[in-house]
């Protein structure tokens, strides 16, 4: 039987549709049975896991091509940045599974900062859903640095995105808390929870933000007068401050990756921190805004979710299989750590894991 699929004045998507329904009609669209249903889908070769000797390969690998890189410098805005030692650098992978491959400072605790709105952000999601974020904060990357002023006014005064500064403050604010101290002890569990382990607060770090975050004050302050700010200005500030001065190793950094990359379950604890719906969401937004203004390059370069911090922690997720962490205090003009940019970039394209199809 032949069949014509175009015909005058029909549109293309209209003919695909017709196609696609005629081919059903005349049988060559088969509905699967029961049997069929049940099996596994194939999994493409370029999906297939490395081995685990693979993966301290590229761990070792990144991590010695790139140790002797001293490009860049620490932030110094945030005085207690300045002075971390700049030789730190750690290179960890944790698989999907709960297998940890690392190298170098592993257990250096350092300043979580923007790496924390993510796993915030995933906690709204968790007490609110993902519509609450949609309307109430917005998901479009404003193509301008994380704690621009600038942006607030093209965007009549609202966040737009929960991964800059204004965004991860309306985060805060949306968690479910009737005092400044039950909303910092949810934040501080949630992300414990992430990581399997508990975390602390690095006190040096929250008072030297403290002490300087006046551009956060205002910024919050603009939210809470248009009505995008939704507790106390002074108490999302302070605990926006804090989370961002949560202490947290590279390895503890990968398992909370490893744990968006697994469904929404931690790999270690097998505790579910995450409903696995809200997991696209949230990875959706860390594609496209984790890297702050260099977000395109980077999904451009290596397709894969990531978010960065100021700290120097990169944190970068391929779902279903593993997360890559690298950590290095000196930072580019951006604020991404440039030996842990470098490091995962790497792992990235040896590894192939670009979502969007194989560099090779």
């Amino acid at each position: 039987m032949k069949i014509k699929i175009l015909q005058p004045g029909l549109c293309h998507l209209c003919a695909v549709t017709l196609a696609f329904s005629l081919f059903a009609f005349t049988g060559c669209a088969q509905v699967p049975t029961k049997e069929a249903a049940a099996m596994p889908a194939a999994t493409p070769a370029s999906a297939m896991q490395p081995s685990a000797a693979d993966l301290q390969r590229v761990v070792n690998e990144a991590y010695a091509k790139f140790k002797d890189d001293h490009s860049g410098k620490n932030a110094d805005y945030i005085p207690y940045l300045a002075s971390v030692p700049s030789n730190l650098f750690a290179v960890v992978i944790v698989t999907a599974d709960g297998q940890v491959f690392s190298a170098g400072d592993i257990n250096y605790a350092f300043s979580i900062q923007s790496c924390s709105k993510v796993f915030t952000l995933a906690q709204v999601m968790q007490e609110l859903g993902d519509e609450v974020v949609f309307k109430k904060i917005g998901v479009e990357p404003t193509g301008m640095p994380f704690n621009s002023v600038t942006a607030l006014g093209l965007h009549n005064n609202a966040a737009e995105n929960p991964l800059v500064n204004a965004g991860a403050m309306a985060s805060v604010s949306l968690v479910k808390a009737s005092s400044a101290e039950e909303r910092w002890n949810k934040i501080l569990a949630c992300q414990s929870k992430f990581a399997g382990e508990q975390l602390k607060l690095i006190d040096e770090v929250y008072k030297s933000e403290a002490d300087t975050n006046f551009r956060n004050r205002g910024i919050a302050w603009i939210l809470f007068n248009n009505g995008n700010l939704f507790c106390d200005p002074p108490e999302a500030t302070d605990v926006y401050t804090k989370q961002c001065s949560i202490g947290v190793t590279a390895r503890q950094l990968a398992v909370m990756g490893a744990t968006l990359a697994n469904g929404g379950v931690n790999p270690i604890t097998h505790e579910r921190c995450l409903d696995s719906k809200y997991v696209p969401r949230v990875l959706a937004v860390m594609m496209m805004a984790g890297f702050y203004d260099e977000s395109g390059a980077w999904a451009f370069n290596d397709g894969v979710p990531a978010k960065t911090g100021v700290g120097g922690g990169i944190v970068a997720v391929v779902p279903g299989r593993m997360a890559v962490v690298g950590f290095s205090p000196p930072v580019n003009a951006a604020g991404n750590s440039v030996r842990a940019t470098e490091a995962i970039d790497y792992i990235v394209k040896a590894l192939d894991l670009d979502l969007f199809g194989s560099l090779k």
